[in-house]
C-alpha cells in the first residue's frame, strides 16, 4: 500500500475523500415527518423546495422537516407524482440549502454513497457502486419511469427520500424503496428535478397525450424491410379519440406506429419515453406502416387532462 507526501496511505485518503463527500452531500438532505412510524428522507430542490419520496407522506398535514442544523419548520405539499414516487414540499420561507446536482450521466461501476437522515442522531450513509442504468421501465399506475439507476447500496429504514451521491458528494438521484418492493433505487437526478420544476409549476407532472388506443404486434418481413431495419414488433393503432392529435393528424386505425425520428417503437413503453412533460407541444415526426409502405405522418404532442 502506497503512501502520500503527508504519510497517509492510500486507504486513508479514500476513506477521507467519503467523509468530505458526505459531509457536503449532508448540507441539503433533510428529516421528513409525515407518517406514524418511520421518517424519511428529502433532498433540497431550492431554499423552499424539498424533493421527496411520495409513499412516506401518510399525512397531507402537520408535515415537519426537520434541517440540518436541527431546525424544525412546517411544510405543505406542492405537488405529487404518486406514479414514479415523487413529491414535493414547500417551506413557509427559503430556509435549506438547494443540492448540488451532478451533470455527467452516471456509469456502470461507479462509487457511490447513499444518504439519509431517517432521524435526529444525524446524517447516515451507505457505499456501493452502479451496478445497472436500466430504462425506460412501466412502474404502474399509467406511468413510465424513463431512466433508472440499481445500486448495492443498503437501503436502511427511512432512506426513502434521500440522495444517491458521488464522490464530491454531488446528487446522482432520488432513492425510493416505493417502486421495487422494498429494494432500494435511484430516480436519477435528469428526471428527477424536471418532475420538481412541473410540481412546483403546475401541483402535478404534466404528460403527453396522442389520443390513440393500441396493441404490440409482430411485425411481418415485408414491414421491417419497409423500415431498413431489424425490428421485430411496433403498435397496431385501435382506437383513436376524435378531434385528438393523432386524429387530428390524420392516422388510422389500423396503422402501425414502428418509429418516431430515427428512435424504434416497439411497444407501449417504447412510446411512453417520447411523451414525458417535454414533449407537449412539440411536433414528433412519426414512423407508420401502412399498406405495407413507411409513411412520416408528423404530430404535435397535446396534454393529459
Amino acid at each position: 500500500m502506497s503512501a502520500t507526501s503527508t504519510g497517509q496511505n492510500d486507504l486513508q485518503v479514500f476513506s477521507d475523500a467519503l467523509v468530505a463527500a458526505v459531509e457536503s452531500g449532508a448540507k441539503s438532505v433533510v428529516l421528513v415527518n409525515a407518517r406514524r412510524r418511520q421518517s424519511g428522507s428529502g433532498i433540497a430542490y431550492a431554499g423552499d423546495l424539498i424533493l421527496t419520496a411520495d409513499h412516506i407522506l401518510e399525512r397531507e398535514e402537520d408535515i415537519q422537516v426537520i434541517l440540518p442544523d436541527d431546525r424544525v419548520v412546517t411544510a405543505t405539499i406542492a405537488g405529487r407524482d404518486p406514479g414514479r414516487d415523487m413529491a414535493l414540499l414547500r417551506l413557509a420561507e427559503a430556509q435549506a440549502e438547494p443540492a448540488q446536482v451532478m451533470q455527467e450521466p452516471a456509469r456502470v461501476g461507479q462509487i457511490v454513497l447513499a444518504l439519509g437522515r431517517p432521524d435526529r442522531a444525524g446524517i447516515q450513509a451507505s457505499m456501493g457502486v452502479i451496478s445497472a442504468v436500466g430504462g425506460p421501465v412501466r412502474i404502474g399506475r399509467g406511468s413510465v419511469l424513463e431512466q433508472y439507476l440499481r445500486t448495492d447500496t443498503i437501503p436502511y429504514p427511512g432512506f426513502s427520500g434521500g440522495p444517491l451521491i458521488d464522490g464530491r458528494g454531488q446528487v446522482l438521484g432520488l432513492n425510493t424503496s416505493g417502486l421495487s418492493a422494498g429494494s432500494l433505487i435511484t430516480i436519477p437526478a435528469k428526471v428527477a428535478w424536471q418532475a420538481a420544476a412541473s410540481l412546483a409549476a403546475h401541483g402535478h407532472i404534466r404528460q403527453g397525450y396522442l389520443g390513440i388506443r393500441s396493441q404490440t404486434v409482430s411485425l411481418s418481413e415485408s414491414q421491417a424491410k419497409a423500415l431498413g431495419r431489424e425490428q421485430n414488433t411496433g403498435l397496431l393503432l385501435v382506437g383513436l379519440a376524435p378531434g385528438g392529435p393523432a386524429d387530428r393528424a390524420g392516422w388510422m386505425v389500423g396503422d402501425i406506429i414502428a418509429g418516431i425520428g430515427s428512435e424504434p417503437v416497439r411497444d407501449h413503453d417504447d412510446l411512453q419515453g417520447f411523451l414525458g412533460s417535454d414533449s407537449i407541444g412539440q411536433t414528433l415526426q412519426v414512423q407508420i406502416l401502412r399498406g405495407g409502405s413507411q409513411i412520416a405522418v408528423p404530430v404535435t404532442v397535446g396534454e393529459l387532462a
